[in-house]
């Protein structure tokens, strides 16, 4: 495969998202050429004008009657002038509000694909390189249409319009005008790119690792120097940051060469063009000012063609940014429909020696782990840090896929659940209170966004946090802050588990339900929760240390049947 078509492929996804927005794409590409069109307008009027102008003024001086009509010309000269700078006003604010909404499209669906990655996919990456990959590699994007599609889509369709409005006064000079340029413009663009290709495409995962590299020199500055390891660390740090600079001085090169090239193509086709008009003007076939207009209008070619070295030297890292998202999208787990219908009820869970190892991890976090729960039956496994409670959740919600072994949901492949099916019959708490920097009704609305405030009221008094929501100013429209830092843990936690009570699953998975809360309030939401839990599969994950066969853990986590202790890798 070539670099070319590497390319196409490598950008193909991100085409076909902008091309959803393709009627504001057009309209902002049209806007744009109105404004470069002004300005050559502009030019070329106004070079007429004053060759006209000092033409007859020579004549009145010699003595020979003339005349000029100066109202057109000196309208048309206005109307460029003013078309211009509105047009270059609305093309801006118009063209950069496109962009904003592009990129919003680009990290909803960037978004999408992460939330779909599984355990696997995830754990091979720190969080801050998955936000790098949400923030800083879309942000990247942004450049694929203001930079890299419409300028030169115009500057091209410039050059074609100018080359044949040349061409009507002094052929030859349209038809070379139009070489010229073009091959010109094959360079700015296409050569451009070649020369900055491999520099700019490292500098997107350099500048990664830079990222990376610091906030582990940050986080673990501590570790670091305990154990000795700072000097190295920093010496990779800047062994990164000299790469950088060192591509970025050498694509700053590039780029004064693109923009040196350009200017004096510019001046060049000028030159060329003013000098073929004169020798139309001297055999007679076009007038002075028409001779003097000409090169002016090519002068106008400057705005076309100037932003083009700089945006295509720096392609490379619009490719890159697009590969390294385009790798995400391959790692997403896709779950095909079973042809068979669901039933009615999730019915038993079945895992039959289902095995897991992470990426690089020395031992499994699961090793061929066998259980059936049947329908209303409620099962405590209990485990140090470590056993793998949290790894078993992931499995039966389909977060993580299984390295080995099948898990079963009501005889049919979990993997064969439809995605919205799965997700109406099994419900997690997990050990982390995900909450929003929103209201307190937008973070319960996410069980059930079509919840009424009857409705989330209920919820609330359910885990004890009726009052206390009543008490707020703001009642349920109270924002609960980034990550709930308005709320205390136990709100926090209990937040999470009204949230429960907005769904009605056949299957609910427990990860510590009352981390964070006294004991007495643990008691009256154990109460509430065992009454809603009738009739319904639990499965309760369990630090070893609270040992649910205890006279506490019965007050805490009531009608549990069975346990399964799981050991530590």
């Amino acid at each position: 495969m070539t670099t070319h078509d590497s390319l196409i492929v490598t950008l193909r996804p991100w085409l076909a998202a902008l091309n959803r927005r393709r009627k504001r794409l057009w309209l902002g590409g049209f806007i744009m050429l109105l404004t470069l069109l002004s300005a050559l307008g502009l030019l070329a009027v106004s070079g007429w004008f004053i060759t006209a102008t000092g033409m007859t003024g020579l004549l009145l001086a010699a003595g020979i009657a003339a005349s000029l009509e100066v109202y057109i010309p000196g309208g048309a000269i206005r109307f460029f002038a003013v078309s211009r700078t509105v047009t270059r006003y609305i093309e801006r604010i118009y063209n950069h509000d496109t962009v904003l909404r592009l990129l919003a499209d680009l990290r909803t669906q960037m978004f999408g694909v992460l939330s779909e990655l599984d355990g696997h996919s995830l754990a091979k990456r720190r969080a801050s390189d998955w936000l790098n990959r949400l923030t800083a590699d879309i942000d990247t994007l942004d450049s694929l249409y203001l930079r890299l599609m419409a300028p030169p889509a115009v500057a091209l369709l410039a050059i074609m319009l100018l080359s044949g409005g040349v061409a009507i006064f002094v052929p030859r000079a349209g038809l070379l005008l139009g070489g010229v340029l073009l091959i010109g413009w094959l360079w700015l663009t296409l050569g451009q790119a070649r020369l900055g290709m491999a520099a700019s495409e490292r500098h997107v995962h350099q500048l990664e690792a830079l990222r990376s590299r610091t906030i582990e020199q940050l986080q673990g500055l501590a570790e670091l120097e305990a154990y000795s390891g700072l000097d190295d660390h920093r010496r990779k740090l800047i062994a990164i940051e000299q790469q950088l600079q060192q591509d970025q001085r050498q694509l700053g090169h590039y780029a004064a060469l693109g923009n040196a090239l350009q200017a004096w193509l510019v001046s060049a086709a000028t030159l060329m063009t003013l000098w073929l008009a004169a020798l139309a003007w001297q055999a007679g076939s076009i007038s002075g000012a028409v001779m003097v207009m000409l090169p002016m209008a090519v002068l106008a070619m400057n705005e076309a063609l100037g932003a083009l070295p700089a945006s295509f030297t720096w392609l490379g890292a619009t490719k890159g940014a697009a590969a390294r998202l385009n790798q995400l999208d391959a790692k997403r787990v896709t779950y095909s429909a079973s042809p068979t219908t669901p039933p009615q009820e999730a019915g038993t869970l079945t895992l039959d020696a289902v095995s897991v190892v992470y990426p690089g991890a020395l031992q499994p976090a699961l090793d061929t782990l066998s259980l059936s729960l049947a329908p209303g039956e409620r099962l405590a496994v209990t485990g140090n840090s470590g056993s793998g409670k949290s790894t078993l959740a992931a499995l039966i919600s389909r977060q993580l896929a299984p390295t080995q072994g099948r898990i079963l949901l009501g005889g049919i492949h979990l993997a064969d659940w439809p995605e919205h099916e799965l997700r109406q019959r099994v419900a997690v708490l997990t050990q982390h209170s995900e909450l929003f920097d929103d209201s307190l009704a937008a973070n319960l609305r996410v069980a059930c966004p079509e919840a009424d405030d009857d409705l989330l009221w209920q919820a609330l008094e359910n885990v004890d946090l009726g009052d206390w929501a009543k008490s707020l100013p703001k009642g349920l429209r109270t924002r609960v802050g980034e990550g709930g830092r308005q709320l205390s843990g136990g709100q926090a936690r209990r937040v999470a588990l009204a949230r429960l009570y907005l769904r009605d699953p056949d299957l609910v998975l427990l990860d510590e339900p009352f981390a964070g809360v006294d004991s007495a309030t643990a008691q009256r939401l154990a109460a509430r929760l065992d009454a809603w839990l009738q009739q319904r599969s639990v499965i309760y994950l369990v630090h070893q240390r609270q040992r649910p066969s205890s006279r506490q853990g019965e007050r805490y986590l009531p009608g549990i049947s069975r346990q399964l202790a799981l050991a530590t890798h």
